[in-house]
């Protein structure tokens, strides 16, 4: 088995690597969503004692 003929997956090719394209999307959106949204968290609440401290 060619390195090329590995890589064309049996005339699958493009369903095979949108799927694992797609799979390594949604694992990275799973990965950076949360740290994003719970720096957002983060903000607001110092954001919210700030002015309850005023």
């Amino acid at each position: 088995m060619s390195l090329q003929e590995f890589f064309a997956m049996g005339g699958y090719a493009f369903y095979v690597w949108t799927s694992y394209g797609i799979c390594f999307l949604v694992l990275l959106a799973n990965v950076v969503l949360p740290i994003i949204r719970r720096k957002q968290f983060l903000r607001q609440l110092a954001l919210k004692q700030k002015r309850q401290d005023l």
